[in-house]
């Protein structure tokens, strides 16, 4: 059976894997109002079994991912990286100013994310690419495999998946 290799999947979702935050994303040269969504989280796991006979311990992926999903929590999402908004950080606020609207936020209920947009895809990716990073540090360096599902509503979700 040589080069086959087997993988296992786990996946760890809702329950505590949520927030509540405020964003605005970018459509063809369009901005949305603003707004907010109670967000869930998916995330499936895979790659061969560890020596314990799992993928990863459920509780310690809850765990990387609900201190993500704290972060995130009560914040406004900012697409640090938007080609739309003209974006001003103040020591103390965001001004964020689109086609003559302009908002100006506390800086302490602001989230400023390295992304282009702040759909559901892009927030998947960050999530993915940090919630890896903890899980690499934990000791989970076979993993094959991670995908993120960020739900914006029941049956609207953006997906990420990492191929390792």
């Amino acid at each position: 059976m040589g080069g086959m290799h087997t993988s296992r999947k786990v996946t760890v979702e809702r329950n505590r894997l949520r927030f509540a935050a405020a964003h605005m994303a970018t459509f063809s040269g369009d901005c949305e109002p603003l707004h907010g969504h109670n967000y869930d989280v998916f995330i499936e796991l895979e790659g061969p079994l560890t020596e314990d006979a799992w993928v990863w311990d459920f509780s310690a992926v809850k765990r990387a991912a609900r201190e993500l999903t704290e972060l995130l929590d009560h914040k406004f999402l900012l697409q640090r990286a938007s080609r739309h908004l003209e974006i001003r950080e103040e020591p103390d606020a965001w001004e964020v100013s689109y086609r003559g609207r302009t908002y100006r936020f506390p800086a302490s209920d602001v989230l400023p994310l390295p992304i282009p947009n702040s759909t559901a895809e892009c927030i998947a990716e960050w999530f993915a690419a940090r919630l890896l990073e903890a899980l690499q540090l934990q000791g989970a360096t076979h993993i094959r495999r991670l995908t993120v599902g960020i739900e914006e509503m029941p049956g609207q979700a953006g997906w990420y998946t990492l191929e390792l």
